[in-house]
């Protein structure tokens, strides 16, 4: 029997890409939202008619496959489904907790994150995974030809999918944050600069619940030109590894584990020189904090990041000792780690 499930195990695996495949799929043909229009479960066909009816075309969805589909969704927990029996039985199919996460026009919406995830262009990458661990090579080069910052520079198609992507876990992540990080947040009377900000929406939202904030939003030159203006944020271009815009206070999610610890190090001495306020100033990081060893929620995809992160950008997903080693390097103390209900967690730096 240990034998079967061991078996079993490595077929689930050679296919898991499926599951990921399937999720694409459904988001396409945006099922959820069709759902969610009606504001109850509905039968295969209206789904069926409601993707015709999206994609303003004349000829009818692939119904057979389509059942499939839903089929195969159902039994992952995306959908749900029962049956009413009138005259005939019929399947009626509904939403899940993790298919409202689907839904494209949702505030808090996984999907453009699901889209980035599996796009060709991102899932060619994994292919030279073996070749990674043998040549230590950058992957995302090996597999278009350049790193993926001056891929997206070159690539405006990809750049609008991966800034959509990362733009919609800001309401995820800083929604967690601003609920389990007030006191930390409230003490800050000045600037806030968001260090990698992508389009601004974090710290357009720290400003809203926190109006005596000053905000400004820092990123590359190609990610602030598609930057959409935003009440009371001011907009600046530049490369972390020369300075970062002066500021009471440095606010870091997900750009430290792009790079190896030397880099790291070298952005957070900019860091601690843009800090105006010496007593006071503080690094706040939102960042995986690794824990190979936990089973709590989030933990396997912490795990997916580890891999994930090196073949992209050639950075590192850290334990806490290595995020403790790193900022006492770049000379910040009083180091504080806060869990919060998201896959990362608050780093938390000072000065002094």
């Amino acid at each position: 029997m240990e034998s079967l499930r061991g078996q079993e195990q490595i077929w689930q695996l050679m296919f898991s890409f499926v599951d990921s495949m399937a999720l694409k799929c459904a988001i396409e043909l945006r099922i959820a939202d069709i759902i969610h229009s009606h504001g109850k479960p509905i039968t295969l066909s209206q789904i069926a008619s409601g993707i015709r009816s999206n994609s303003n075309s004349s000829i009818s969805p692939n119904i057979p496959y389509l059942s499939r589909i839903m089929r195969f969704l159902v039994r992952k927990n995306i959908f749900t489904e029962h049956q009413e029996d009138n005259d005939e039985v019929i399947s009626l199919y509904g939403l899940s907790d993790s298919s409202r996460w689907l839904l494209r026009d949702f505030k808090s919406s996984l999907a453009p994150m699901v889209l980035m995830q599996t796009h060709p262009l991102s899932m060619a990458v994994w292919h030279f995974l073996e070749d990674y661990v043998r040549n230590s090579s950058n992957t995302f080069e090996k597999a278009h030809g350049c790193n993926i910052w001056e891929f997206s520079s070159a690539n405006p198609e990809f750049n609008k999918i991966f800034n959509n992507a990362m733009a919609s876990i800001v309401p995820i992540y800083m929604g967690a944050m601003l609920s389990s990080y007030k006191d930390g947040l409230g003490c800050i009377k000045g600037t806030v600069v968001d260090v990698g900000g992508g389009t601004g929406g974090s710290i357009s939202e720290l400003m809203k619940y926190y109006p005596n904030i000053k905000g400004i939003n820092f990123d590359l030159p190609h990610v602030i030109a598609t930057a959409p203006a935003l009440d009371g944020v001011t907009h600046i271009s530049g490369d972390i590894f020369e300075s970062i815009p002066s500021a009471d206070a440095v606010l870091m999610k997900g750009v430290l584990h792009c790079f190896s610890d030397e880099k790291c190090v070298k952005v957070l001495r900019n860091c601690r020189k843009a800090i105006t306020d010496k007593k006071n100033g503080k690094i706040i990081i939102l960042e995986i904090v690794l824990d190979p060893t936990s089973n709590q929620i989030f933990d396997e995809t912490r795990m997916v990041y580890d891999l994930l992160i090196p073949l992209f950008s050639g950075g590192k997903e850290r334990t806490e000792l290595e995020w403790k080693r790193l900022l006492n390097e770049a000379g910040f103390t009083c180091i504080k780690i806060t869990k919060i209900p998201i896959i990362p967690a608050i780093i938390e730096a000072f000065l002094v």
